[in-house]
């Protein structure tokens, strides 16, 4: 993070976040670039971080990119409705009312503060922090039992506003949203991990998930990406698939914890880094 900068850091929980990492992108970044692009934004642990003077967040998640909206245009708004559904002690019956409101809003498409309000307050109090939808594109992770506590940091919500006001967003497809990525500028490509067995296959964090195929579009975008002068970078698990779909650019490789696995044993493993460039 530059000087000068306040602190930001994400205010939801996200599978495949990349606070652990930061220090291995940060070594890994462009010395200099024009403009950022982060096609599956996430929580943003990067962006926020790095606080890049022109960006643009993507995300295929409706409901996380209008969370960023509402903290981008109101968050006084936001930080009131959180604190209203924090005043209320959680228990099992009070979760699932909640999480059946917000369904509810996913179903009509409705997309304003109080939808965003209960997308922090869920993430705080599901289970491990998991994001997952059904293939109808519902919310569906069961309550964590925690009962009181608050879901927001208020200073930090108002720091991130401030910083969002200068972010142009967008809620496409990957490949859309780096389409106007020219020569000089920078992609960061995070998007959800090639598993690394096939019983690991988590990739619902929007209806439809991202398949092999997807996979391979996407190495696809990054080539376009690379004969046309933008400066790409990539994270992902370290797998023989991946290894081969960027074989000929830069691959680091490094260790990672995987707080999200229920298994103890399966907590630890390996990921890439690819970049097009040298640093």
């Amino acid at each position: 993070m530059s000087a000068g900068k306040e602190k930001i850091s994400p205010c939801i929980k996200w599978a495949g976040g990349k606070g652990q990492i930061l220090g291995e992108i940060e070594k890994r970044m462009p010395s200099n670039f024009e403009n950022y692009f982060e096609p599956f934004v996430g929580a943003g642990s990067v962006l926020f971080f790095f606080q890049p003077y022109s960006a643009f967040i993507n995300d295929v998640n409706p409901q996380l990119i209008n969370l960023y909206r509402q903290i981008q245009s109101d968050p006084e708004k936001l930080i009131s409705a959180v604190n209203a559904l924090d005043a209320e002690e959680c228990n099992a019956e009070l979760y699932l009312k909640n999480r059946e409101e917000y369904n509810q809003r996913i179903k009509e498409n409705i997309t304003d503060s109080f939808t965003a309000s209960l997308f922090i307050w869920l993430n705080k109090h599901c289970f491990n922090g998991l994001y997952r939808v059904n293939s109808k594109g519902f919310f569906n992770v069961p309550y964590n039992n925690r009962s009181k506590g608050s879901s927001i940091d208020r200073e930090n919500i108002r720091y991130m506003s401030k910083y969002l006001k200068k972010v142009k967003m967008s809620c496409l497809d990957f490949e859309e949203a780096v389409k106007n990525a020219a020569q000089g500028d920078f992609v960061y490509f995070d998007s959800p991990y090639f598993p690394e067995s096939p019983t690991a296959n988590f990739t619902s964090y929007a209806k439809g998930g991202f398949l092999p195929e997807d996979h391979e579009r996407l190495a696809g975008v990054f080539k376009e990406l690379d004969e046309k002068g933008v400066k790409v970078m990539l994270s992902n698990n370290d797998v023989e698939d991946v290894r081969e779909l960027y074989s000929g650019y830069r691959i680091g490789s490094f260790e990672v914890k995987r707080m999200i696995n229920r298994d103890a044993n399966k907590r630890r493993g390996k990921e890439v880094i690819v970049t097009n460039y040298d640093y």
